[in-house]
């Protein structure tokens, strides 16, 4: 059985070029030395992993699709994709000058170009075990690159799947929209809802000058699967970055978020909604750093947890000193909806410049018994009438998704949670 040793490492980079050969090995030599994390950790605060990466094996080749993709058909798609176990199914795709394919293939015909975007973005950076790993053993993934001035005819749509139990893989999807481009790009995140594996998705943004690119990432992991991910951007001048991150899946799923909003007039628009339950954690870390002048960025968060699932919100806005006129708010929101769970939720502001507007919010809260009586006192029976309140306490997050057209579904996954909790006498 494949382990997280040097032959893994020498197996999987055989055919890199020199700069992801010399970064790997580094990322290894770390990867040896880092422990697994915990909770003493302030950025691990909140979470139990329960489980040793050493107990799993690298996943060293696709296997067998899953079966059709439903989230797909509401979308209306110039170029889709597939990654399975951490590769890239099939050939590369091409629409309107807009090319997806192979992040292996790619790395070794435009070797500048892949390692531009990972060294603007500062993914090679991180430092978390998991990370490291996915630096050290991920293989391949998915290449996106929109050429200067160049818009996506339509969603550029990507299923992601992990279907070997016992294993780990590290799908890495990497986005270079040149100066003037502008994209609209769906991750859908998918496992069975019986295998017990990990993923260590990674996703790496570099936005040039007055650049577009909306991202919603659907995390619908099957209840057995541990997800650790990592996204970041780097936001040129005038560029605008939406993102938004829906969670409904995963026994654990960590999205740590890391948005450098560098160029002046660089904006970043965040958006999120998780329903957790029955055991589920699931976590979120994000962070916004502001160092151009004139940025903006919002991160508006809901979420609710039920049964004995818990939920966890750091966010963290800083203000450099080159960052004046700045504005920057961050809002979580959450529903406690059984006795059982618990949602922890700390914004935090740092601000070194003087000219700047910021705020933050947050609360954690079961449902509304004023809302409930009005609803009630207008002929509404209890359930019908909590179903209604989780219903609006989500909507105001999911009509600001970048892709409207996913909300319809998505709507329908988090109230069916919270209907079949309701209906098993759960809530």
């Amino acid at each position: 059985m494949p382990a997280f040793d040097q032959n893994a490492v020498n197996d999987v980079g055989i055919d890199d070029a020199d700069w992801r050969a010399a970064g790997r090995q580094a990322a290894y030599e770390a990867f040896v030395a880092t422990e697994m994390p915990d909770d003493s950790e302030e950025i691990w605060r909140y979470i139990e992993l329960g489980f040793e990466l050493d107990d799993y094996s690298p996943a060293i080749e696709a296997g067998a699709p899953l079966g059709d993709d439903p989230l797909i058909e509401v979308c209306d798609t110039a170029v889709t994709g597939q990654i399975v176990d951490g590769y890239w199914i099939g050939d590369d795709a091409e629409a309107g000058g807009v090319t997806v394919g192979s992040l292996a293939r790619s790395s070794s015909v435009k070797p500048e170009l892949v390692e531009s975007v990972f060294a603007e973005v500062g993914l090679d950076d991180l430092e978390d075990r998991f990370a490291l790993a996915a630096e050290s053993f991920g293989s391949d993934g998915a290449f996106i690159h929109v050429p200067t001035g160049t818009a996506a005819p339509g969603v550029i749509y990507l299923d992601v799947q992990a279907t070997q139990p016992g294993t780990v893989s590290f799908p890495r999807i990497a986005i270079a929209v040149d100066d003037g481009g502008d994209a609209s790009v769906v991750v859908h995140l998918r496992s069975r809802p019986e295998d017990d594996l990990i993923v260590v998705p990674q996703i790496a943004a570099a936005l040039g000058s007055n650049a577009r690119l909306a991202v919603t990432v659907v995390q619908n992991w099957g209840y057995a699967t541990r997800s650790m991910s990592n996204a970041n951007a780097a936001v040129g001048r005038d560029a605008t970055l939406r993102f938004a991150e829906v969670g409904v899946g995963g026994l654990v799923s960590r999205l740590h978020l890391d948005v450098r909003l560098s160029g002046r007039g660089s904006v970043a628009d965040i958006v999120g909604a998780y329903f957790g339950e029955e055991e589920q954690t699931l976590d979120y870390r994000y962070f916004m750093q502001h160092i151009g002048t004139n940025t903006r960025s919002d991160m508006f968060l809901k979420g609710a947890v039920e049964d004995d699932a818990r939920s966890v919100f750091t966010g963290m806005i800083r203000i450099e000193p080159s960052g004046q006129k700045t504005e920057a708010f961050q809002t979580n929101r959450n529903l406690i909806l059984s006795d059982g769970a618990s949602a922890q939720s700390v914004p935090n502001l740092e601000i070194l410049a003087n000219d700047v507007k910021c705020g933050h919010g947050s609360t954690v809260g079961p449902l509304d018994e004023g809302q409930r009586y009005y609803l009630m006192s207008r002929g509404l029976g209890e359930q019908r009438a909590n179903r209604l309140q989780v219903h609006g306490f989500f909507e105001e997050a999911l009509v600001k998704l970048p892709q409207p057209e996913l909300a319809g579904p998505l709507r329908e996954w988090i109230i069916d949670k919270f209907i079949t909790a309701q209906e098993a006498g759960r809530v």
